[in-house]
């Protein structure tokens, strides 16, 4: 969410959300209407590879926020209803084949920008990370910024400004008095196998100048590649996500909205984004809002309109809340659903509650299904989302995890002690469909056998064609706490999860581990040590705007490449003192492969 994502530079009205509730069911025809994207046919192309200077980055107080994020993510479980899980040892090595190379830094997405882009990226935590992979290429997305590699990890491109990338306006001019510009976060990206072809989304909102407050009107941003090469050139999108009659959008109520954390899928005929809509003065949520594209349409710039589905208004008399963070699903090697003439599927959580307030846990998962995909291609699509509770086993809000105690640099400065590190929420975290199932996972908090309430792992292969979980577990670790996974799924069904691996006793690493569905997780690897504590601003309540709680990844990526390969990104803690690390932030990432058995 665009408020989990705390800014130091950002001196704009506080994005005060609230949490996502669940869950609608059936949309019909009035509730979804085509209307054409405002697509400019702009060309996007990211930067050549070059070396960067280092910058100063400045402590104005006026670049200090001044809100702190009213969601799930500063909040905890009650222990009672956890489920209590065993604990998985943590391997001295790497399989057989892995290896790795060092991903997009916070110093690298502060300095991302050339020209009139230069020193006008956010200081951001925490990051966000979009992967995907093809052609011999690894596209890596962290918060405002991305950098194309090759798969042995020599850069293709310097790391690329979204701002500049979209033709934003830049995100804030460091003048006397600041000029604020555009705001742009939540990247995510896809490689399409079929076509050859790349994706990139990210939201945008426009913000007064002076103020840096958030304004209508607001977007969703597809760039799609020109060709397999991602460092070449792009065509972007721009969909209207404002949702107040303007632009020719739907009329919500009050908007004027914005599109919260765009999450991407596809299948054999449509690409598909999925956000949270939250209205820019009040914070109310509105519910899930689904966007359809013909993906071939978008790819030759044939057909560049979107039928908007708003799952929002729907409820169910057993939930009787709007439906959130519908995951659509994406497949690793073009096996798609083709029944009922094209079906596209999501998953999403189904925990109503407000963490410990209401003490709640969930033990259902919505299955969604988009059919009749194949009409994108028409000039009148006719699609149909229909909804099915699935019984799974339960989860419930995680609790932040501590960390282990070391060295710090900013806190030194502020003369603090490191603090917890932020576990979110259960909301699901990727959607693979493979082999005929769908695979996805979630945060959950897990009671371990020595009576510890810590952060762990809950994972689900579900059956879309009776709507049941024909394989779920947990991952937990003794004493520690893992974050954030993603699956990644070949298409015969091998799976590898990565997470975030964080406790008492290690630094914040990258890990990741083998899922067979019949036997559950094998042994935790660590793919990136962590040497340090995580040690940005938002730890620090006295670097101004910082909850004491550090910010950690909102999600991380896992993906297949054709080959049948396994890649990961995630977040760890590689540096403490600068040049290496910023003033105010230290997170790494680290890009890794596990090879086709």
């Amino acid at each position: 969410m665009v408020a989990r994502r705390i800014a130091l530079v950002f001196a704009a009205a506080a994005l005060a959300l609230g949490q996502s509730l669940a869950v609608g069911v059936g949309v019909g025809a009035a509730d979804s209407g085509n209307y054409t994207i405002q697509a400019s046919q702009r060309v996007g192309t990211a930067h050549p590879s070059k070396t960067w200077p280092n910058v100063d980055y400045g402590t104005s107080s006026v670049e200090i926020p001044n809100h702190q994020p009213n969601s799930k993510t500063i909040r905890h479980t009650y222990a009672a209803g956890t489920p209590t899980v065993g604990v998985t040892g943590i391997a001295s090595g790497q399989v057989a084949g892995f290896s790795g190379f060092a991903g997009l830094t916070h110093k690298d997405q502060r300095n991302a920008g050339t020209g009139s882009y230069a020193n006008t990226q956010f200081t951001l935590e925490p990051p966000d990370q979009g992967l995907c992979v093809g052609n011999g290429q690894v596209l890596e997305g962290v918060n405002n910024a991305f950098q194309v590699f090759n798969t042995s990890g020599t850069p293709l491109t310097a790391p690329t400004a979204y701002s500049e990338f979209f033709g934003f306006a830049p995100e804030i001019i460091r003048t006397n008095p600041l000029v604020f510009g555009d705001f742009v976060s939540d990247p995510r990206c896809y490689f399409d196998p079929d076509t050859q072809r790349w994706f990139m989304t990210e939201l945008q909102i426009s913000t007064d100048p002076t103020t840096g407050n958030v304004k209508a009107p607001t977007n969703l941003v597809v760039a799609v590649s020109a060709s397999s090469d991602a460092s070449s050139t792009w065509t972007v999108y721009e969909i209207p996500t404002t949702d107040d009659g303007s632009g020719g959008t739907q009329t919500h109520s009050g908007c004027p909205c914005f599109g919260d954390q765009p999450l991407v899928g596809a299948d054999a005929n449509g690409f598909y984004v999925e956000t949270g809509e939250y209205a820019l003065s009040t914070s109310a949520f509105n519910g899930a809002q689904v966007y359809a594209f013909s993906k071939v349409g978008l790819e030759l710039g044939t057909n560049t309109s979107a039928v908007h589905i708003n799952a929002g208004p729907f409820t169910e008399p057993a939930f009787g809340a709007p439906a959130f963070d519908l995951q659509p699903a994406t497949s690793p090697n073009g096996g798609y659903q083709t029944a009922s003439n094209g079906t596209e599927y999501f998953l999403s959580s189904l925990d109503l509650g407000a963490g410990p307030a209401l003490g709640t846990r969930a033990s259902q998962l919505g299955l969604w299904r988009l059919t009749n995909t194949a009409s994108l291609a028409s000039g009148s699509p006719n699609l149909t989302l229909s909804f099915t509770a699935v019984d799974s086993e339960t989860y419930s809000q995680p609790p932040n995890a501590t960390q282990k105690k070391g060295p710090l640099y900013l806190g030194a400065i502020v003369k603090s002690p490191e603090g917890l590190v932020s576990a979110n929420e259960d909301r699901l975290q990727q959607v693979v469909f493979a082999d005929g199932k769908l695979w996805s996972a979630i945060e959950t908090a897990v009671k371990q056998p020595n009576g510890a309430t810590l952060s762990g792992i809950a994972w689900f292969v579900v059956n879309p064609s009776n709507g049941t979980v024909s394989h779920q577990g947990y991952l937990a670790t003794a004493g520690q706490n893992l974050l954030f996974p993603s699956i990644g799924v070949t298409g015969s069904g091998k799976a590898v999860m990565a997470f975030s691996l964080v406790g008492p006793d290690f630094f914040p690493s990258a890990a990741y581990t083998i899922l067979d569905p019949a036997t559950g997780p094998g042994a935790i690897h660590i793919a990136a040590v962590g040497l340090f504590p995580d040690d940005g601003f938002t730890q620090y309540p006295k670097v101004g705007g910082g909850s004491g709680v550090g910010r950690w990844g909102d999600y991380s990526a896992a993906v297949a490449d054709t080959s049948g390969n396994v890649w990961m990104a995630n977040e760890f803690i590689h540096d403490l003192l600068p040049p290496a690390r910023t003033l105010f932030a230290n997170w790494a990432t680290f890009i890794s492969k596990v090879p086709a058995s």
